[in-house]
């Protein structure tokens, strides 16, 4: 591309880098065996020193390169020096090549909000090395954990960038070939994976592993799937639906945070999915709003109206926006 490219493509071209030195960190921590867990509000809610190490790396390094955004991450950290080798000053130069949409074009870095989640699938993180040492067959849950950067503009999702850091895991963790970054972006596209669809007529739906209750069960039988997949981490849902796994990704409950489905939704916006609440109403990414998805997460690649229809009225009442 000639000239200077615009703001957002520079960011996204960052992100992409950021997301590649964090999917290194997540393994690296991973095979020291020493995951440094704390409880946040209970089990079900960890924070591993790959969280802690990943946040550190990406929001240094994102106001290093653009100090007038706005950064949100998950956790909440002590104010306190960066060791320089963490941060990555990289740019994914493909991104660089491509051409902005016209829409973003012009957008400035201090109306930008960028949203990150170091670590999606904390629990499934912990699990898999706890467990690998018993059941060697529990590492599938290693495809569970993903690293999350959104950008948002005027409180959409804008682009998105996520990282697998253990994507391939079947190599080896000696392999080269271990983890794969996607991104996309409305008006450009997605990629990093090939888009796929489940085959028609099919209703799959995915959802929670570990925060299920009876909510989100009436809702995902209301849907009347053929199958039901459960598994951790809302970046890993939403790569099912692009790859053809599931057809709708279904919470009908609290848990989920604007930093678990900024970079997911920009990437299923670019490949003509969408993502709202349980009501069907799109959710707001500025600075200021709360971070908590209070009406739960319905994501679909296609046919969403479908689905919102089948939500029950009873979850409806429950889950207030």
């Amino acid at each position: 591309m000639s000239g200077n490219p615009a703001v957002v493509m520079r960011l996204v071209a960052s992100a992409y880098a950021m997301a590649e030195k964090a999917g290194a960190i997540v393994r690296r921590v991973l095979q020291s065996g020493e995951l440094g867990i704390v409880e946040k509000t209970g089990a079900n809610d960890l924070q591993t020193l790959a969280d802690r190490l990943v946040q550190q790396s990406i929001c240094a390094s994102l106001s290093k390169s653009f100090p007038k955004i706005t950064i949100i991450g998950e956790e909440d950290l002590p104010e306190e020096a960066v060791k320089e080798d963490l941060i990555e000053s990289g740019q994914s130069e493909d991104i660089l090549q491509k051409s902005c949409p016209a829409e973003y074009s012009a957008l400035k870095e201090e109306e930008l909000v960028v949203w990150v989640d170091p670590l999606d699938g904390t629990k499934e993180y912990t699990e898999a090395l706890t467990l690998t040492h018993l059941q060697p067959n529990h590492q599938w849950l290693l495809d569970h954990v993903t690293v999350l950067i959104g950008i948002a503009y005027g409180g959409k999702a804008i682009a998105g960038v996520i990282n697998q850091p253990f994507f391939n895991y079947q190599l080896g963790t000696e392999s080269a070939d271990m983890g794969r970054t996607l991104w996309g972006m409305p008006g450009l596209g997605a990629f990093g994976f090939e888009l796929q669809e489940v085959p028609d007529g099919r209703r799959i739906v995915t959802t929670t592993r570990s925060h299920s209750n009876k909510l989100v069960t009436d809702t995902v039988d209301a849907m009347e799937p053929h199958d039901v997949i459960r598994v951790g981490g809302a970046g890993n849902k939403i790569i099912q639906l692009v790859e053809g796994k599931a057809s709708a990704y279904v919470f009908a409950s609290l848990g989920t945070k604007k930093w678990d489905t900024c970079a997911p939704e920009a990437i299923l916006l670019a490949v003509g999915g969408k993502l709202t609440d349980m009501h069907g109403s799109a959710l707001c990414y500025d600075a200021n709003v709360k971070h908590m998805n209070s009406a739960g997460v319905l994501a679909t690649l296609r046919n969403h109206q479908y689905y919102a229809s089948r939500v029950p009225q009873s979850v409806l009442q429950a889950l207030k926006p």
